[in-house]
């Protein structure tokens, strides 16, 4: 982990947790997080909880993020959420491209790329999900996987945009199996995404990037990962539904 990179830490619940759920988990995370300094933690619940947990974070060291959105403004689109909706509700920070979104609703490195242009043109900042199949890692194709999600994925987005992108590295064959990418197979992907990075817009802005790891991160392994120095942080999926696994992931960072 880079000192000059604020580490963050995001909690995604998925389809998990009521609201009465959610809100007794986040008092639970508020009572432990307030003396956490430096690191930037991120809440994610499900879409009915959002408006509950806003207001249960409000003035706290805590950000809400949502798990996906829409790329137009507004319009004819049954059951989805527009950035606008989730700004309304004080989101920061929206997941995109999770390879649970990829894999069972079809999404593409087309799409990610029109709903990354409409979260940074909102201001909220995405955190863009690639990852290789365990097949694909089998095969050598790890890096081409990944380049390409990566470039298609920030297909024309600008130098001063790019600042904002947090980009998860989540291997698919690590997610929700209990398997976790070695720390040295980790940081040898998030350094490569980082050069790729350098490539699209130059070294500074390469630097300034945080690459997060995604993938049955839990704190029993999350210390070693954050050693690497490309790994900025984490996306948390089973584990954040504890409030004590996930406060100690957390401080792992540190």
């Amino acid at each position: 982990m880079n000192a000059n990179r604020k580490p963050l830490v995001a909690a995604n619940w998925k389809m998990n947790n009521s609201v009465a759920e959610a809100l007794a988990l986040v008092e639970e995370i508020k009572r432990q997080a307030a003396e956490i300094k430096g690191i930037e933690i991120v809440l994610c619940p499900p879409f009915t909880a959002l408006p509950a947990v806003s207001n249960a974070i409000s003035g706290t060291n805590l950000d809400l993020g949502a798990q996906n959105m829409h790329w137009e403004k507004a319009g004819a689109f049954t059951g989805e959420i527009s950035a606008a909706m989730l700004r309304e509700l004080y989101c920061h920070y929206v997941i995109l491209g999770h390879s649970e979104r990829r894999t069972l609703f079809g999404e593409t490195d087309a799409s990610v790329n029109g709903k990354v242009k409409t979260a940074l043109a909102s201001s909220l900042r995405p955190i863009v999900c690639v990852g290789e199949t365990h097949a694909q890692r089998q095969a050598g194709k790890t890096e081409s996987v990944v380049s390409v999600q990566v470039r298609e994925g920030l297909n024309d987005i600008g130098a001063d945009q790019l600042a904002a992108v947090v980009i998860a590295y989540e291997p698919v064959w690590a997610i929700g199996t209990g398997k976790t990418a070695t720390p040295r197979q980790a940081q040898e992907v998030q350094a490569f995404i980082r050069k790729l990075l350098e490539e699209m817009a130059g070294a500074r802005l390469a630097q300034s990037v945080r690459i997060i790891y995604g993938g049955s991160v839990t704190p029993d392994n999350a210390r070693e990962l954050f050693r690497e120095p490309d790994i900025d942080g984490a996306l948390v999926g089973g584990a954040s539904l504890n409030a004590e696994s996930f406060l100690a992931i957390v401080k792992s960072t540190g």
